[in-house]
């Protein structure tokens, strides 16, 4: 059945709107700190930094404190202003109210002891005033903020690189490095195995969840994302093609309904998650050609029955028919199953893609550094990024705020310049005032 065709994603490239370039060693992880014009970082060299835009539009380190040990994680409230921080020792810092930001006395902190190796991942829940870690020890622990009790402990397969947690159902979604994502029910001091879902070839990377449409994201070394529709419980997953290397981060912008994913080689992918995407076929079983018939160069009986030397089995990436390389030597992309590069199809199925069905449904961006971690703050569209080149990039990737954000600049250059003619001729004054109103009136309002 041909797909029906969706609107086509946004493909305004993402805006660079600033660079810090100050950090002494690799920034392992960095967030956007809402309302404030200001990043948090944490680093290899051991320092908690907080990065404020100045008047000069560069964001300059304006509270700075050394840690015992290096920090590999970060999680920051903004509401409470709690900041969790992973170390490579084990160990994870709380601390309460995270300064004003204008200043760096006061700052009290919670050390727990939580794993015996470096913690991977760090998650603070408001809503239970818990702290959820992993650890490279392959242990899931969770304590309570306010007295640092454990309350759970869970042992992993393997060492967890994803965590994500959804309150209402108090499940944890749990990805590790043998590429499982399992799913815990987590009690005030107790959890349960509730299933574990095995799709990727390579270590689970990154995950990202959204409440709203019960969807877990996740991504892999082997360079794919698989969406798995939590909420629909009928066990759909929907592969995403797009990377040419290892996922290092998802973010979902419930705003516009897209995904953002980017990579360790540079790349950002921006997906269009309003269409209606197709679970790619499983591969099929033959010991001969699906089309042409042809012996595979192990079914020796049907090579020496025909007298025909075998052939090579490839598969098509639409149907899932096995075949060989005669009967599938085209290539077209298949936006809606997740190819947005070109892969091998048989040729009845080539010939039944249309033009309309390669419509792509990502667009895709160079970030131009190595990317480590990224961080996503849907109330300003602002993507940041930091990389193995120490720098932090932030870009702007909702264009109509971007258009706000340049009006709101004209309308201040506007009154500024009414401001001067007050000095020189009231009727200027005047004329100003009315342009501004005028503009003031016509500037759209973006929900």
């Amino acid at each position: 059945m041909a797909a029906e065709i969706q609107p086509k994603p946004q493909t305004r490239t993402p805006v660079l709107l600033n660079k810090i370039e100050s950090s002494q060693d690799v920034v392992n992880t960095a967030v956007i700190i809402p309302k404030e014009d200001g990043v948090i970082s944490v680093s290899d060299d051991r320092t908690i930094r907080i990065w404020l835009k100045r008047d000069s539009g560069q964001y300059w380190p304006s509270i700075y404190h050394t840690m015992p040990a290096s920090c590999s994680c970060m999680s920051f409230n903004p509401e409470t202003r709690r900041l969790s921080v992973g170390m490579e020792n084990g160990t994870i810092s709380v601390s309460d109210n995270f300064c004003s930001l204008h200043s760096s006395m006061g700052v009290t902190y919670t050390f727990l002891l939580t794993h015996q190796g470096k913690v991977t991942v760090v998650l603070f829940v408001l809503e239970m005033e818990w702290v959820l870690s992993t650890g490279q020890d392959k242990n899931l622990t969770w304590h309570c903020s306010e007295s640092g009790t454990q309350l759970g402990l869970y042992r992993t397969i393997a060492w967890v690189s994803g965590l994500q947690f959804d309150v209402e159902t108090r499940h944890a979604f749990v990805g590790d490095h043998s590429g499982q994502v399992t799913i815990l029910k987590l009690e005030q001091d107790s959890c349960s195995l509730v299933t574990t879902f095995k799709g990727h070839t390579g270590n689970v990377t990154a995950l990202c969840w959204d409440p709203a449409q019960r969807v877990l994201f996740s991504g892999s070394s082997d360079h794919s994302i698989i969406m798995w529709d939590i909420g629909g419980r009928k066990g759909t997953a929907i592969e995403l093609q797009g990377h040419n290397d290892k996922v290092q981060g998802l973010c979902y912008a419930p705003h516009t309904r897209q995904l953002i994913s980017c990579s360790s080689d540079g790349g950002i992918v921006i997906w269009n998650m309003d269409v209606t995407r197709q679970e790619t076929p499983e591969w099929l079983d033959s010991d001969s050609c699906q089309k042409c018939e042809q012996p595979f160069f192990w079914n020796f009986k049907q090579m020496w029955d025909s007298k025909k030397i075998g052939l090579r089995q490839h598969h098509c990436r639409k149907c899932g028919q096995a075949v060989c390389g005669k009967c599938s030597a085209k290539r077209s992309t298949i936006p809606l199953m997740g190819f947005e590069f070109e892969v091998r199809v048989c040729d009845n199925c080539h010939e039944s893609i249309t033009d309309e069905d390669r419509a792509p449904t990502a667009t895709f961006h160079d970030s131009k550094h190595s990317i480590v971690y990224m961080h996503y703050e849907p109330t300003t569209g602002w993507l940041l990024t930091s990389g193995a080149d120490k720098v932090v990039k932030v870009r702007q990737t909702r264009p109509d705020t971007l258009y706000l954000i340049q009006e709101d600049t004209f309308m201040q250059s506007i009154f500024l310049g009414a401001y001067m003619c007050m000095k020189e001729s009231v009727f200027l004054y005047s004329l100003c005032l009315c342009v501004c109103q005028q503009l003031w009136d016509m500037t759209p309002v973006v929900s």
